[in-house]
This record gives C-alpha cells, sequence and structure tokens, in this order.
C-alpha cells in the first residue's frame, strides 16, 4: 500500500485516471488516434502535461495554438468512443486499490476528475467498484478546472467534510496543485509506466 501522511482523515478524494485506473495509456493512444485524423501529432509530454484538463479544454487549447478548427462536441466524442473501446485493457493501482478495499465502508470516497462522467462511470465499472464511491465530481461538474482547486472543493462540500479533513490521491501536477490549493494533504500516486 502506498504510504499515508500522517492525521486522521474524514474522507478519501481520488482522481480517477493514472490514479485508480492505470488508463492514461488507453488515453493516449485515443487522444492520438483522434487528434491524427485531424493531422495534428499529439507528444506524449504534452499530453502528461494536461493530465487532468477537461478534453474540451485541450481541443481548445490546441486549436488556439496551432490554428486549428477541430469542432469540439464531434472531437470529444470520437475520442471518448475511442477510449471506451480501448477501456477493457486497462487495470486497477494496486496501491491504491489496496487502500480503497482498506477504507471502504469506514469514510466517504469521493471522484475528482477532468474526465466526463461516463469515461469516469465506464473505468470505475471496469474494475467493479463504481458502487464504492459515494459522490463522483467529474468535467461539467465545475467551472475552473484543475490545477484551480474547485474541483476538490466541489467534492468536500458535497461529501459534507471540511477540506482539511480530506486526504488526495492523484498522479498529476495540476491536480496536485489543485489539492494543496483547497488546502487538502496529498498522497502522489506514482505513475506505473511512461513510454
Amino acid at each position: 500500500m502506498l504510504p499515508l501522511p500522517a492525521g486522521e482523515f474524514q474522507a478519501y478524494l481520488f482522481d480517477c485516471d493514472g490514479t485508480i485506473v492505470d488508463s492514461m495509456p488507453q488515453h493516449y493512444a485515443a487522444w492520438q488516434q483522434t487528434l491524427d485524423e485531424w493531422g495534428y501529432a499529439l507528444s506524449e509530454e504534452l499530453f502528461y502535461a494536461w493530465a487532468g484538463r477537461p478534453n474540451a479544454d485541450i481541443i481548445a487549447e490546441l486549436n488556439q495554438r496551432h490554428g486549428l478548427t477541430m469542432p469540439l462536441a464531434e472531437v470529444v466524442a470520437r475520442r471518448e468512443a475511442l477510449f471506451h473501446e480501448l477501456l477493457p485493457t486497462a487495470t486497477g493501482i494496486p496501491g491504491v486499490l489496496a487502500h480503497i478495499d482498506d477504507a471502504h465502508g469506514r469514510i466517504p470516497f469521493a471522484v475528482v476528475s477532468g474526465s466526463t462522467r461516463p469515461a469516469v462511470t465506464a473505468s470505475l465499472d471496469a474494475l467493479g467498484i463504481l458502487d464504492r464511491f459515494d459522490v463522483l465530481v467529474c468535467a461539467g461538474d465545475y467551472t475552473r478546472a484543475k490545477p484551480d482547486p474547485e474541483p476538490f472543493l466541489r467534492a468536500a462540500e458535497l461529501l459534507g467534510v471540511p477540506p482539511q479533513d480530506c486526504l488526495v490521491f492523484e498522479d498529476a501536477d495540476l491536480g496536485i496543485a489543485a489539492a494543496e490549493a483547497a488546502g487538502m494533504a496529498v498522497v502522489r500516486v506514482p505513475q506505473p509506466r511512461r513510454g
């Protein structure tokens, strides 16, 4: 199991992709295939730097940076469809799943993700753990994405737990920055593989 910081926590907040589910390779492959259809090659470095950002934000940023005209809704839908095709090959992150198994039923859990609700529920359902989470905060449930603290603060509010009593499990720098800005303790989840 991953070591936890000292303290008595009243809630665990988890990022999903790369934290609970080792789905980053599937996300990257879906992005590569989708953007290739629009003549853009997404580097692995940029993909990981933007981990945790909502899909629509990424597409809008690529359009702006590179003078592209990708239609947001169409590209998001295509990327989501490709991700769902690849999802069965994803696995859980053992060190995080051990904490979920250990603490389930004792303290409430939330997922705080930059992914869409259908992608998050499909990922958790694929691992058979969707029913363990009291709250899901996904893209569209907040105005400002990570690294803004709003997504984590929203989850704490929905769980009825003060931010300082929440422990966040997160793999991405943007998410860690968001959790720290929310005044929450953080466990950095090492990425199982990159490349």
